[in-house]
């Protein structure tokens, strides 16, 4: 706390960022969680937080992320806090691959909308929050699938840069395009090494350039499973605890500046 009152916050500009563990879960969460929820991109789910640009005729075309980005929404792994058996239409739990190596090929559905756009089955994304709602689709764990990268050979080659952690707030438009994080605490990185500590760190991008700017992702021994216990969605408004795993990942010529 003491080092952060006298911290300074990072310089404006473009850079290379390494986000730490808990901030990738709220880079999934909002930037990639969301936007593939089908119910969102078929305009059936507006009212609260928006639609999707991820659009139907966009699936297996549109290059959402750099060839290291694979995310996948699973509901099978053991312990997930968002795992379970089967979803409130029966459909099993399944793993179901998103993004694969930069490609959008996937999305969060259930029977009906998977019916809509031709996919082969539900991807037992259906749940209510409870018996007196109806239930609708909802992320179950949506992970960032480890690379091999260690936390140094991420800064390796870094000539100036930060790396940022903890969450502080966070801004997305109602397509999950445009958005904006900010955290509370960041470290300078400089010449491959982590130096001075700044405060109050603000990052932005456009969710497809964003991943498409991921260089690096980090190891298996690095990736952890968290949860988000309050994920909100639908009117009447629905809580729904969800999951997402999530090494170290680096993104090059990322704009930065001080949060007001």
């Amino acid at each position: 706390v003491l080092q952060l009152l006298r911290a300074h916050p990072p310089r404006a500009g473009h850079t290379t960022l390494i986000l730490d563990p808990t901030q990738v879960v709220m880079q999934l969460h909002e930037s990639c969680g969301h936007p593939t929820e089908l119910d969102r991109a078929l305009g059936q789910e507006l009212s609260y937080a928006g639609g999707s640009f991820l659009q139907p005729e966009l699936l297996g075309t549109l290059r959402y992320g750099s060839p290291e980005v694979t995310i996948v929404a699973d509901a099978t792994i053991p312990g997930g806090v968002g795992s379970f058996s089967v979803d409130d239409e029966g459909v099993p739990a399944r793993r179901v691959e998103l993004i694969r190596k930069g490609l959008f090929v996937g999305y969060l559905s259930s029977r009906e909308s998977a019916a809509r756009v031709g996919l082969a089955s539900s991807g037992g994304a259906m749940r209510a929050e409870g018996w007196n709602v109806p239930p609708i689709i909802r992320m179950t764990n949506v992970n960032l699938e480890p690379g091999t990268a260690t936390l140094s050979q991420l800064l390796h080659g870094v000539k100036h840069g930060y790396l940022l952690s903890t969450n502080k707030s966070w801004s997305i438009d109602d397509k999950r395009l445009n958005f904006q994080f900010t955290t509370e605490i960041g470290w300078e990185i400089q010449d491959g090494t982590l130096g001075a500590l700044v405060k109050n760190p603000l990052y932005t991008g456009i969710t497809p350039q964003f991943w498409g700017r991921c260089t690096g992702v980090g190891r298996r021994e690095d990736w952890r499973l968290w949860g988000i216990p309050n994920c909100a969605k639908g009117e009447p408004m629905q809580l729904m605890h969800v999951g997402h795993g999530a090494p170290y990942a680096r993104f090059d010529g990322v704009t930065v500046a001080p949060a007001k």
